[in-house]
């Protein structure tokens, strides 16, 4: 006797469907599993049987084969424990075969035959629109996410009794579960953090500010407690809203990796990723066996902050090289090759040198030249041409910490971020993978970023008089751009090239030993 249900499982952050094929036969009693099942897989063998026999059916003591194809894949985690269980339940005739091939089944089953969430609903919701497959059962806390998916019926079950119910139902079956995405979506969201609490540093807030209009990397130097986290973890509250295709492809990443909150459907904040600088680089680009997200990926369509950015190994930062130039990253392995999208804004602090204090005009630096001169050189000059703006965040003054006066929202600065991608969004518009100034490559920066005779002159003598290096003009001219975006000016006006040469200005001073 066979039977065949349909599953899903997830590759990288995409999804594909796995034919679950049920064998019963007249042998001495066993239960195998292949097709390439890896240690949880193969576990699921006693969950189920208990399952079965505590939910009230029959488990039928033969020999049991169920293959889980295609067999060339490994397959992973406890999502087939459902389908399983209906295949063997269908294949001794215990639940009618005839819907099977309508449904795509996920969910992991307790001893006591209750369905338990399982990671990656969201992907596997995207692949069953994509194979126009009628519905989807899964444990009910998985419901709302995959009901993003606005085109896929999506059933959400309790336990292994009631998808037995409702597979024996036929036109009695109730209707799939129904979620108002638009209102999900345009709910009000409402964040801790804010740059109203940044007591002084203006200018470090107006060079942010220029970041999240252009999409711009940036790095922040400064000595010790002068605010450098607390302006970073800020960053998110600045940028755009996301749209509803960038929650969906962040939120399927969140969920392949487990990392969505329990009753979430929908990553609407953009997200902020911190790691610690003892990460490897597998843990940031992505890696494992079967490759899983790194934080890089995690950070995808938000902000990836790294600070005490000199302590990171070298080898780690250098791997972000691709990722900061293409948007994404591939992770090749033996018998695989996936790619993760890993399109996020960068945001670096560090201290200018090892105590600390080097231009911290109220302490005394205790480091030597050599000392400060190696502790920069842990940074490459191809990394750091990948960083836009640097700015120095000098120590917060008496009179800022003790003002009373309250700093600007988020939300204002946001409004004026908005209107800057938005004019960017125009600019680019047909340009794949396009939208923001810091996309630019050599084409467009000679077709958006022209220059009057007087910026022309600002700029030339930046670059021959002050001491700035020929990697930082296309730096300029792009900052030059989104200033001038911010002030709803058509073309690059000489004060707009003047600030962002001021973004830069790091080049010619601490910066030098860092290019030798």
């Amino acid at each position: 006797m066979l039977s065949k249900v349909l599953s899903g499982a997830t590759y990288g952050v995409s999804a594909y469907v796995v034919e679950v094929e049920t064998h019963l036969e007249r042998a001495i009693p066993a239960f195998s599993i292949v097709g390439l099942p890896d240690n949880a897989v193969r576990e699921s063998r006693g969950r189920i049987a208990a399952a079965v026999r505590n939910s009230g059916f029959e488990f039928p003591a033969r020999k049991l084969t169920v293959n889980l194809a295609p067999a060339d894949i490994r397959k992973e985690g406890s999502s087939f424990d459902l389908p399983m269980a209906i295949g063997i339940l269908a294949a001794s005739d215990q639940v009618t075969r005839a819907p099977l091939r309508e449904f795509v089944m996920i969910g992991e089953l307790a001893l006591d035959g209750s369905l338990r969430p399982v990671h990656g609903t969201l992907p596997i919701a995207m692949e069953v629109r994509r194979r126009e497959i009628a519905g989807l059962l899964l444990p009910s806390e998985n419901g709302r996410e995959a009901s993003m998916v606005r085109e896929v019926a999506v059933y959400p079950m309790s336990s292994l009794r009631d998808v037995v119910s409702f597979l024996n139902a036929g036109e009695g079956r109730p209707g799939p579960l129904r979620i108002d995405v638009a209102d999900l979506f345009t709910a009000v969201q409402t964040c801790s953090a804010d740059f109203a609490d940044v007591k002084g540093q203006e200018t470090v807030k107006r060079a942010l500010e220029v970041a999240a209009a252009g999409a711009h990397n940036i790095i922040m130097i400064g000595p010790p407690g002068s605010g450098k986290s607390m302006l970073a973890k800020r960053v998110p509250t600045i940028l755009p809203p996301m749209s509803f295709d960038e929650a969906l492809e962040t939120t399927k990443i969140h969920s392949v990796a487990g990392l969505l909150p329990p009753g979430e459907a929908l990553v609407m904040r953009r997200p902020f990723r911190s790691p610690h600088h003892t990460i490897s680089d597998a843990a940031l680009v992505g890696g494992g066996i079967v490759p899983g997200a790194g934080e890089i990926s995690l950070a995808h369509n938000g902000v990836l902050f790294l600070d005490e950015l000199p302590e990171f190994a070298r080898s780690v930062l250098e791997v972000l090289r691709q990722p900061l130039e293409e948007g994404h990253v591939m992770i090749n392995r033996l018998k695989c090759s996936i790619d993760f999208p890993a399109n996020f804004m960068l945001v670096c602090a560090m201290n200018p040198c090892p105590c600390g204090y080097y231009t911290d005009p109220a302490k005394v630096c205790t480091c030597q030249s050599g000392e400060i001169q190696k502790y920069l050189s842990r940074i490459s000059g191809p990394l750091l041409d990948r960083i836009d703006l640097h700015i120095e965040v000098p120590a917060v003054k008496y009179r800022d910490l003790a003002g009373s006066e309250p700093g600007e929202t988020s939300a204002g600065i946001r409004s004026r971020v908005a209107r800057a991608r938005e004019i960017q969004s125009a600019r680019f518009r047909g340009r794949q993978g396009l939208y923001a100034n810091a996309g630019m490559q050599t084409g467009e920066i000679r077709r958006f970023c022209r220059l009057d005779s007087a910026g022309e002159e600002l700029l030339k003598t930046a670059m021959t008089k002050i001491g700035l290096s020929a990697r930082a003009y296309d730096r300029i001219l792009k900052v030059g751009r989104t200033i001038a975006d911010l002030a709803g000016s058509d073309g690059i006006r000489p004060e707009h090239i003047g600030e962002a040469i001021q973004y830069r200005s790091l080049d010619r001073n601490m910066f030098d030993g860092m290019r030798a």
